[in-house]
Parts: structure tokens; C-alpha cells; sequence
């Protein structure tokens, strides 16, 4: 009996001293704990999260409603130094220093892995709208489009290539259009036509800036003077893409084909430079009809060349139908066609109304050795109100009211 009060003894001063208030005011407070690894010189402090978990606090619970049963069964003989009083450990009311959420939910790490239900429900901020039919919808927020839209370039109008315009999106204003720009400026191109020049070939913007200058170089090595290449490039902005041998072979079909000297065959081409960009086929269409089916000859082709160049780029049908217009309705020779070579680049549908109208009013004459001649090139090149006072010595309402009768 002796030795069962001195364990008991031992236990009530090994247990901790808690004292129980009421559940507004309830704390708890141990005198000494036993832990797995209990810091140095703790003689009171609070109940804390840092020290305590859920299972602990579970388990002393158990052994303290242990100890009340062995402490009422030996009251009389033992009673312990400290009042215990029973308790609901679920109904303890636990003061902290921090708030603790035992029930938090914990979040990712960066480093965790998701499963694919997961991945397929996170939604990631885009700077860009992932997928637009127009240019517009991204010129607020990007710098490139912006800039390009201040320097006169047409987006609706790039947008409508193929491919074109995610090109635009992916390209640096800074380290892709602003050095280019810069070259075109140095070659001598108007600043008012960037913006025209980028909306026919933005497709230049990609290309290395050691190439553009080597095309440069070469039209500058075939005599081609600097303010002639920068009309060059604005009026065919295309011919930056071209490489050099591809330059060369223009240059020498034209010289070969029209059998001119170099510096007719520079003066076409530095006019009409939309020949070194375009097919050839159309070209050697043309002349083979010049010669095989209007009937001129080689020197009378190179003449109406010199002097109107679209006639190579001329649509056939177009070429042929004027062609006989003038030469079987208005019975004009050949040799009259040459001198006047604009005839067969103009209106087939002007032609034929002014010609009808002389024709009606008896002044069709154009033969420069007969009176009352009208010369060709007034025929086809002055305006209406012109044409109706100086040529037909009518007024433009008769004129009018002739071609109503048509």
C-alpha cells in the first residue's frame, strides 16, 4: 500500500497542474511538459501551436482522464497538490499569440504535380487576343503595328495576305522596322512614302539589311544613278526582295529581247521598274504579238517601247482590240500608230466614242496632209470639255447627247 501512494505521489508531481475556468474564459496552463525534445528552462507557457499538435493533445487528454480516475478512486488516502477538474477537450477554448487553423487547406507548391483535369482548368492572362481576323483588334497594344499605322501603312490591306500579318505581329520595331527605315532614308526615299512602300512589300522588313545594300550596290554598278534607284524602290517596292542574280538576268533579258543599247534599256526600266518585278511571260507575249500579229516591225516595236514601255505589260486582248480599232476603223497605217504610240495605251472605250462623234460630224481627218487634221495625240489625251471646243467645234451637251444614241 505504501508503495502504490508513493507512485501515485510521483505521478501527480510528474502531471501537469491545469486549471479550468469556464468556456468564455477558459485556458490552459502546464507547469512542466513532457515532450519529445522540450526546450531548455520552460517553467509556464502558453499552449501554442509550435509545440503541440492534434495527436498530442489527444493523447494527453487521455492521460489526464486516466490520472482523474486513478486520483477519485484514491482520494482519501492521496489527494493530489493540484484541483483537477473534468473537462470536454472539445470544448476547451485554446488563447494563442497567432491564429491557427488546424483544418487550413494547404497550398500548391510550384513544383507539384497536377493531374490533367487540373492543367485543363487553369487559365492563363494574355497580353494578345490568341486569334483575330483584323490587325485593328492588337494596334493598341503593340508598339510595331502602332508606329506602322502613324507612318501611313494600310493594315486592311496586309490583312488580307496570306500569313502576312502574324508576320507583323511577331516583328521588334526597334531591331526590325526602325534599321530599315533607316536604310531606305539614306538611299534617298521620301519619308511620305514609307509607309506606301511597307503596305506593297512589308515582306522587305524581314530581309538582312547586308543583302539590301548589295541590291543597292549592283543598280548603282549598272549606272543607275541614287535618286533613279529611290524612285526605283517606291514605285516597285518589291524589287528589295529580288537577289542579285535575279537582277542581272532582267536586266539582260530586256537589253537582249528589245535589242537596245544600256542606256535605253536603263531609261525603260528606271520609268517602268514594275519590268524587273513581273513575269516575263506577259512580256514575250506582247512583243510576239507586236510583230507576228499587228505586223510592226523590230525597229517600229523598240521605238513604241521607248516611248510608252506599259505596252510590254499591256493585256493582250486590250492591245489587239485597240490595234484594230485604229488600224481597220480608223484606217490609220502603221507608220501613223509609231508616231503617235500612246494611241494604244489608252481607253478602247474613249477612243471609240470621239472617233464616232467626229465621224458623225464630218471632221474625222487624220491625215496630217489634208485640212481640218487632228492630230492623234490631242485626240486621245485632252479632256472632254477640250475635246468637244477645239476638236469637234461642238458643244459637251451635243456630245452627251450623241453618245445616248449609241
Amino acid at each position: 500500500m505504501a508503495c502504490v501512494k508513493l507512485c501515485l505521489r510521483c505521478r501527480s508531481l510528474l502531471s501537469c497542474s491545469i486549471v479550468i475556468r469556464t468556456r468564455q474564459h477558459t485556458q490552459i496552463h502546464f507547469s512542466t511538459i513532457p515532450t519529445r525534445s522540450p526546450p531548455k528552462n520552460i517553467t509556464a507557457f502558453s499552449f501554442h501551436s509550435s509545440y503541440f499538435s492534434r495527436n498530442q493533445i489527444h493523447n494527453n487528454s487521455n492521460f489526464c482522464n486516466k490520472h482523474f480516475e486513478t486520483e477519485a478512486a484514491q482520494k482519501a488516502e492521496a489527494p493530489p497538490k493540484a484541483q483537477i477538474v473534468g473537462f470536454d477537450i472539445n470544448q476547451v477554448q485554446i488563447s494563442s499569440a497567432l491564429p491557427f487553423d488546424l483544418d487550413a487547406v494547404t497550398e500548391y507548391s510550384p513544383l507539384d504535380e497536377i493531374s490533367d483535369d487540373e492543367a485543363a482548368s487553369l487559365t492563363v492572362p494574355m497580353s494578345l487576343p490568341p486569334s483575330s481576323t483584323s490587325l485593328s483588334v492588337y494596334v493598341d497594344r503593340s508598339e510595331t503595328l502602332s508606329k506602322l499605322v502613324q507612318l501611313g501603312v494600310n493594315l486592311w490591306k496586309l490583312e488580307q495576305r496570306r500569313n502576312v500579318g502574324s508576320m507583323m505581329l511577331r516583328l521588334d520595331f526597334q531591331t526590325d522596322v526602325s534599321p530599315r527605315l533607316l536604310f531606305l532614308k539614306q538611299i534617298g526615299v521620301d519619308e511620305s512614302r514609307f509607309g506606301h512602300i511597307i503596305t506593297l512589300n512589308p515582306f522587305f522588313l524581314t530581309e538582312d539589311l547586308s543583302n539590301l545594300e548589295a541590291r543597292v550596290n549592283y543598280l548603282q554598278s549598272k549606272q543607275f544613278k541614287m535618286e533613279v534607284v529611290a524612285s526605283m524602290v517606291t514605285k516597285a517596292p518589291h524589287l528589295l526582295n529580288f537577289s542579285l542574280k535575279r537582277l542581272d538576268n532582267r536586266l539582260g533579258f530586256y537589253q537582249q529581247q528589245l535589242g537596245l543599247s544600256a542606256a535605253n534599256t536603263r531609261n525603260i526600266l528606271s520609268r517602268l521598274p514594275r519590268l524587273l518585278c513581273s513575269s516575263l511571260e506577259p512580256v514575250k507575249e506582247n512583243l510576239k504579238v507586236c510583230e507576228i500579229e499587228l505586223g510592226f516591225k523590230k525597229n517600229e516595236i523598240q521605238h513604241i517601247i521607248l516611248a510608252v514601255p506599259k505596252v510590254l505589260m499591256a493585256n493582250k486582248r486590250k492591245l489587239t482590240q485597240t490595234f484594230d480599232f485604229l488600224h481597220n476603223t480608223m484606217k490609220l497605217p502603221h507608220h501613223q500608230i509609231v508616231k503617235f504610240p500612246q494611241v494604244l495605251n489608252t481607253k478602247y472605250l474613249r477612243l471609240k466614242e470621239r472617233h464616232l462623234f467626229l465621224q458623225y460630224l464630218g471632221r474625222a481627218q487624220y491625215d496630217p496632209a489634208q485640212p481640218n487634221y487632228i492630230s492623234l495625240d490631242r485626240l486621245v489625251s485632252v479632256p472632254d470639255e477640250a475635246f468637244c471646243s477645239d476638236l469637234a467645234a461642238a458643244t459637251p451637251d451635243d456630245f452627251t447627247l450623241f453618245l445616248k444614241t449609241l
